[in-house]
Parts: structure tokens; C-alpha cells; sequence
């Protein structure tokens, strides 16, 4: 399967959250106590129970009110740092460019939810299993849309091969850039390209998530250098140990030694008779 993409079009976002009530509806997620955020913002953040939600962002300009909304879940990246993070080998990607969980595997240790960059997974107590947004894996490998795509009314989020997806986005933030100078492309510059690619009309800090998210230092340095390294030395103390027995061995080491504790004891033996 060659790999996919959810095109998110901020500018043609109602807020309606329609995506949030569809996902809910094929994931069999319950409905969750909320309460009033900001603006007509009800939900905080991703839990266990809810994998995608939308935010709601006023910004005043020259005595005018924009009115901006994101649609938050997973952003599936090709370089993800809950898979690398992960200590039971339960994260993995896809064919089709989706991280995905393998809850037989998950020991809900929470070191993907530590190192997300947008503290998207989050552990459920009662399981103690982690929960994401799949991407609509089951779905999309059976030909058909994501859940929250399929049921977008404004036709804000948009699915298909990546290719086409990228090339659909430019041509987009081309045309909206002319009544939006500050629209820009979120997602295919950051943690190796995302699965979800957002077109925002504003910085992305207006929207709420980090400009230029990234892996934490401590987790690339303990994978993809100390760990390596402590492997590297391992081996090498391994091969430093063979190679003195082989050249104990050839200088005759052990054979001497063997004479001479055949000698001592021989000795201790003269002396006990």
C-alpha cells in the first residue's frame, strides 16, 4: 500500500467537530465530562477516551477578530518519537505511514506520552494500555476514508495518496496565500513528515501547538547515541577478550601456567610427605 495523507484545510474549518462525534462513533469511544475552554472549546487535550478534538482560537488584528480553529489527534510522523521512545517494541508504523500501538505489547509505562511533542497519547488507568488516534488503520487498508474525513461536511480534510495530497496542499496555500500572507504549511517540514499535513492561516504558536516540534535531546541521545555506543563498547570488550585468549594461547600462557601450577603443587606434595 503506498502511503497516505489527511489534508487539513484550517481555512475551510467550521468547527462544527463533526470529526471528533465521527471518531468517537467508529472507535466506540464513550462520551466524556467536559466543560467550557474557551470560546466554544469543550475539550482540553487528547485522553484515553477522546482521539481527536478541536480548538478554538480568537486573534484581534487592526480592531478585527480572526477566528481560527485546529482540528488536534496523532499526526502519525514518518520519525516518531513515541515509537522510538517505547520499551516493549508496541509502537510501530505502517506501509501506509501510520503509527500504530500493539495494545498485547503495551506495558503502559507512559514513555511514549513523555516524549510526544504534543503530549498526544495518553495512558488509560483502568487498562493501564495506551490510547491514540489509529488513523483509521482497519478502515484505510480496506479501502475506504478515515472516520473524521469521511464525515467533514465543509470539506476542510481531504484523504488520499501522499503525493497528491502535498501536491493538493501547495497549490491551496498558493491561492490562500493572496488574501492570507501568513498561511503556511504544517506538518512536512517536522519529525520527518507527518501523516496529517495542516494548511494554517496563521504562525503555528496562534494555533496553540510548537512551531518546530522535535524529539526530546535526552531520547535521541540515549538511542541513537549512548545506546549504540554502549552496544559498540560491549562488543568490542567482547572481542578484546577473545583476542588475549587466542594470544595467551599462541604464546603458550596457558601451557606455562599449567607447568607451573604442576610444579607448585608437586612441590607442596614433596613437602607433605
Amino acid at each position: 500500500m503506498t502511503k497516505k495523507m489527511v489534508f487539513v484545510d484550517t481555512s475551510l474549518c467550521t468547527g462544527c467537530r463533526a470529526c471528533s462525534v465521527a471518531c468517537k462513533a467508529w472507535n466506540e469511544l464513550p462520551a466524556e465530562k467536559n466543560k467550557l475552554i474557551t470560546s466554544y472549546q469543550s475539550q482540553k487535550g487528547t485522553t484515553p477516551k477522546t482521539w481527536t478534538y478541536v480548538s478554538f482560537h480568537e486573534k484581534y488584528e487592526n480592531g478585527k477578530m480572526k477566528w481560527l480553529m485546529f482540528k488536534h489527534q496523532c499526526y502519525h510522523c514518518e520519525d516518531p518519537s513515541c515509537m522510538k521512545a517505547c520499551s516493549s517494541k508496541a509502537i510501530s508504523k505502517t506501509k501506509s505511514g501510520y503509527t500504530v500501538v500493539d495494545y498485547d505489547k503495551c506495558i503502559g509505562c507512559g514513555y511514549c506520552v513523555a516524549n510526544c511533542p504534543w503530549g498526544v497519547p495518553k495512558v488509560d488507568k483502568t487498562t493501564n494500555k495506551v490510547r491514540k488516534c489509529t488513523g483509521c488503520i482497519d478502515r484505510v487498508e480496506n479501502g475506504l476514508e478515515p472516520a473524521c474525513v469521511s464525515t467533514c461536511q465543509p470539506g476542510a480534510l481531504s484523504f488520499g495518496d501522499r503525493d497528491q495530497m502535498l501536491k493538493k496542499a501547495k497549490d491551496r496555500l498558493a491561492e490562500v496565500k493572496k488574501t492570507h500572507p501568513k498561511a503556511n504549511l504544517y506538518g512536512d517540514q517536522i519529525m520527518g513528515g507527518t501523516t496529517y499535513l495542516y494548511l494554517l492561516l496563521d504562525d503555528p504558536d496562534v494555533y496553540g501547538v510548537p512551531a518546530s516540534p522535535a524529539a526530546p535531546v535526552s531520547l535521541t541521545l540515549w538511542k541513537d547515541i549512548i545506546h549504540p555506543l554502549g552496544g559498540i563498547a560491549a562488543g568490542v570488550a567482547g572481542a578484546a577478550i577473545v583476542l588475549g585468549v587466542v594470544a595467551n594461547a599462541v604464546r603458550g600462557n596457558y601451557s606455562k601456567r599449567l607447568e607451573d601450577n604442576a610444579g607448585v603443587e608437586s612441590h607442596i606434595d614433596g613437602e607433605g610427605r
